[in-house]
C-alpha cells in the first residue's frame, strides 16, 4: 500500500497552481493570457492586485493617481512605512511582481476619466474598480460600455461593502443603478462616504482591512468565472452582492435595467489606424476619414474640449484642454484678472485655425478612439500605433 502511494505521489508533479487546476473547470493557461485593469490602489485594490498575483494572472495595468500615506498602511497588504510619499500604483506593481515571477504588473499615475484611451478597455478581458468615486465610476461604466467589456464595481464604508458586476447586454449598467441622489452628489464631486475631495485626500474615508479583503474575494472570483465564460458558471450580470459587517447578513440584489440609459451606447464598427495621438495631426485624420467616408464627414470626440478664453477686456489665451480639466486659475485674465469666459468643441469641421496640432495636443489620451461621422453614419478609429506604448513590458 505504501509502495503504491509513493508512486502516484511520483506521478503527480506539483507546481504553483497545483492545487487551484484541481478545481475541475479551471484553466490555468486563461489566466496566464488574460489581461486585467484594476482600477484604484487603495484598500480594495491592494486585495484585488493580491488575488490577481497568487492567481497568477498573465498582465495587470494599474491606474492610481495618489500617493502612500500612512494611513494607508492600516488596510493596505501591498504597502511599506518606507513607501510612504511614492506612488500607489507603481509601489503595488512592484509588489506584484515580487510575489510572482509570473506576472507582469505595470503602473499607470492616470487619470482614468480622461487620461485612458477607449482602445486600452478594448484590450482588457474584465475591468476591476476599487474607487470610492462616482464620477469615476461612471467614466469607467461608459467607456466599457463602448467596447464591449465588462467591468466589476467594489466599495466599502466601515464593516459594510458591496460588489457589482455589469456586462454590457447582460442587465443593468453602472448608470442604470444610479438615483438622483448619487447623480446630485457628482455634480457636487462627493465621495461614496459624502465627504469632500480634500477630506479623501486626508485619509478620512472609513474602511476596514477586513471589508475590503470580502469585497475583493468577491470581484475576483466574480472575474474567474468570467474567464470561464463558457463553464456557464452563475454570475452576478446586472446585480449586486450586500455584506452588512455588524450583522454578517449577505444577499443579493438585482437592478433594473433602463431602456433608456445613457450609457448603453456600444460603437459598432472600430478600425484600427496606424495613427499615433503624439504625431498625427487633426488635418491629416479629417483627410483621410474624408478619402473613407466622403467629403462632408466630420471628426467627432466623446469629450468637450476648450480651445480659447477671452475677457472682457480683450485679452484671448489658448487653453487646449479638456473642459473636465479646466481649474479656476486657468481663466483668470492675465491682464485684467477679470473671470474669462471659454469656447468649447467636440468636432473637427476642417475650417479650424488649430488643424495642425495634434489629438494629444488637444487633450486625447494614447490609443483612443474617436468618430468619423457622415450624418448619422458612424465609423470608429483607433489610434493603434500608441498600443506598443501602453503595453511595453507586458
Amino acid at each position: 500500500m505504501s509502495e503504491e502511494i509513493q508512486l502516484s505521489s511520483a506521478d503527480f508533479e506539483e507546481d504553483r497552481y497545483s492545487r487551484l487546476r484541481l478545481i475541475p473547470w479551471w484553466d490555468q493557461e486563461r489566466l496566464k493570457n488574460a489581461t486585467i485593469m484594476v482600477v484604484g490602489a487603495g484598500a480594495i485594490g491592494n486585495e484585488l492586485i493580491k488575488n490577481l498575483t497568487l492567481l497568477g494572472i498573465g498582465r495587470i495595468l494599474i491606474y492610481d493617481m495618489d500617493s502612500i500615506e500612512n494611513t494607508n498602511l492600516t488596510r493596505s497588504v501591498l504597502y511599506r512605512a518606507k513607501d510612504v510619499g511614492r506612488y500607489k500604483a507603481e509601489v503595488a506593481a512592484e509588489r506584484a511582481r515580487e510575489m510572482n515571477p509570473d506576472v507582469k504588473a505595470k503602473a499607470f499615475i492616470a487619470n482614468i476619466i480622461d487620461d485612458v484611451g477607449l482602445g486600452v478597455f478594448r484590450r482588457m478581458d474584465v475591468v476591476l474598480g476599487g474607487l470610492d468615486n462616482r464620477e469615476a465610476r461612471l467614466s469607467i461604466n461608459q467607456s466599457c460600455y463602448k467596447v464591449d467589456r465588462p467591468w466589476i464595481d467594489g466599495a466599502i464604508e466601515a464593516l459594510n461593502g458591496f460588489a457589482r458586476v455589469f456586462i454590457p447586454g447582460q442587465g443593468a449598467c453602472y448608470e442604470c443603478t444610479m438615483t438622483e441622489t448619487d447623480w446630485m452628489l457628482i455634480n457636487k464631486r462627493k465621495s461614496c462616504a459624502l465627504l469632500t475631495h480634500e477630506q479623501m485626500a486626508s485619509g478620512k474615508i472609513p474602511t476596514t482591512p477586513t471589508s475590503s479583503s470580502i469585497i475583493a474575494g468577491i470581484q475576483v472570483q466574480e472575474m474567474l468565472k468570467l474567464l470561464h465564460a463558457d463553464r456557464n458558471l452563475p454570475t452576478l450580470a446586472g446585480k449586486g452582492y450586500v455584506f452588512n459587517g455588524l450583522t454578517h447578513d449577505s444577499y443579493v440584489v438585482e437592478y433594473q435595467c433602463k431602456e433608456d440609459c445613457m450609457s448603453h451606447d456600444t460603437y459598432e464598427k472600430i478600425v484600427e489606424k496606424a495613427w499615433s495621438v503624439k504625431t498625427v495631426t487633426l488635418k491629416e485624420i479629417l483627410e483621410e476619414i474624408r478619402g473613407e467616408l466622403g467629403e462632408r464627414a466630420v471628426v467627432d470626440f466623446d469629450r468637450d474640449i476648450a480651445t480659447r478664453a477671452t475677457c472682457s477686456c480683450g485679452e484671448t489665451k489658448e487653453l487646449f484642454t479638456l473642459v473636465h480639466k479646466l481649474k479656476g486659475h486657468m481663466l483668470t485674465c492675465p491682464k485684467c484678472g477679470a473671470q474669462m469666459t471659454f469656447d468649447s468643441m467636440h468636432s473637427v469641421r476642417g475650417n479650424e485655425d488649430f488643424l495642425d496640432r495634434t489629438p494629444a495636443e488637444i487633450g486625447i489620451p494614447p490609443l483612443h478612439i474617436i468618430c468619423g461621422r457622415v450624418g448619422m453614419n458612424a465609423v470608429y478609429y483607433e489610434f493603434t500605433a500608441d498600443e506598443s506604448d501602453i503595453f511595453e513590458n507586458l
